[in-house]
C-alpha cells in the first residue's frame, strides 16, 4: 500500500512510501522523500514538496491508498501547516488520514540505529526536539531489541526538568539514559548534568515524514489513530484583545446579550 506522510513539527517534510503490509512489524520502503534545511518555513513548502515526491515517483494522487500527518508537539503555525495539507488531501483524494505523535519518529531512529536486533536489555530513551523558549518537547520510550512502546509524554519542559526521575529499570539506574533528536543536543550541558548520554549520531535530528511513516508500519497502519488533532502543549499566544471580547457580549442593539430568551 501506498503511504503519503507528512510532518512539520519541526522541519517541513513529506515521504511517500510503499508498506508490504497494514499489520505490525512491516516495513516501510521510502520512494521519495524531502526536507526543508530550516524550521520555519512550512507553509510555503509542504505542497510544493507533495507534488515533487509524487511526481519523483510517477504517482498520482489518487492511486495513495492513505494519508499519515505528524500530529506534533510543535509550534502553532508550522504544525498546523502539515496538518491541514493532510486533512485538505485526505478529503480532496477521498482518503483516511492517520495521525502520530511526531517524536515517535525519533524513537524510531534511534531503534533502528542502536536497538533492533540486539541483545540489550529493556531500558528507556529520552527523545527531543526543539521548543523554543529554553524548552524541549520530549518523550520517554522503553525500548527493546525488538520495539518500543512509549512511557511517557509528549510534555514541554526546561530540559533539566524533562529527565525521569531516579529509579531503575531492569535492574539498571536510569542514570546514563541515551537521549537523541535535536532538542537534546540542543540542551546537552543541562541533559548531560542530569546523567543523559546524548547520540552523537543522531544529536541533530529532527522528527521527518520518512522515520514517521517507518514507525507507522512497525506500529501497523491498521492500528492508527484517525485523530490528527495537534498536540499543543502551549496556550496560544495570540491573544483576543479584552474589548474585542466585550464587543462579542453585546447584542447588536450594544446591550448586554441575555441569557434569557
Amino acid at each position: 500500500m501506498l503511504i503519503l506522510a507528512l510532518d512539520s513539527s519541526a522541519t517541513a517534510s513529506v515521504a511517500l512510501a510503499r508498506l508490504d503490509g497494514e499489520n505490525p512489524g512491516s516495513t516501510a520502503t521510502i520512494l521519495a522523500a524531502r526536507e526543508s534545511a530550516d524550521t520555519r518555513s512550512h507553509a510555503e513548502v509542504m505542497s510544493p514538496f507533495v507534488a515533487q515526491v509524487l511526481d519523483e515517483a510517477q504517482v498520482n494522487g489518487r492511486n495513495v491508498d492513505a494519508i499519515l500527518t505528524g500530529t506534533g508537539p510543535g509550534p502553532f503555525t508550522g504544525l498546523r501547516a502539515g496538518i491541514v495539507t493532510a486533512r485538505t488531501l485526505g478529503f480532496a483524494w477521498n482518503k483516511p488520514v492517520y495521525g502520530l505523535m511526531s517524536l515517535t519518529a525519533l524513537a524510531e531512529r534511534a531503534f533502528v540505529q542502536d536497538f533492533q536486533g540486539k541483545a540489550a536489555q529493556m531500558t528507556e530513551i529520552l527523545v527531543a526536539s526543539d521548543a523554543r523558549r529554553r524548552e524541549i518537547y520530549s518523550a520517554i520510550f522503553t525500548v527493546t531489541e525488538n520495539g518500543y512502546t512509549i512511557k511517557t509524554g509528549p510534555q514541554v519542559a526546561p530540559a533539566s526538568e524533562s529527565m525521569p526521575a531516579p529509579g531503575s529499570v531492569s535492574g539498571q539506574n536510569t542514570a546514563g539514559y541515551r537521549a537523541y533528536g535535536y532538542g537534546a543536543e540542543l540542551y546537552r550541558e543541562q541533559l548531560e548534568q542530569s546523567g543523559a548520554q546524548i547520540s552523537s549520531e543522531l544529536s541533530q535530528l529532527h522528527p521527518n515524514a520518512s522515520d514517521l511513516v517507518r514507525a507507522a508500519a512497525r506500529l501497523g497502519i491498521k492500528n492508527l489513530s484517525t485523530d490528527t488533532r495537534a498536540l499543543y502543549l502551549r496556550d496560544s499566544d495570540a491573544k483576543v484583545p479584552a474589548a474585542m471580547l466585550a464587543r462579542q457580549s453585546q447584542g447588536a442593539s450594544g446591550e448586554p446579550v441575555s441569557s434569557k430568551g
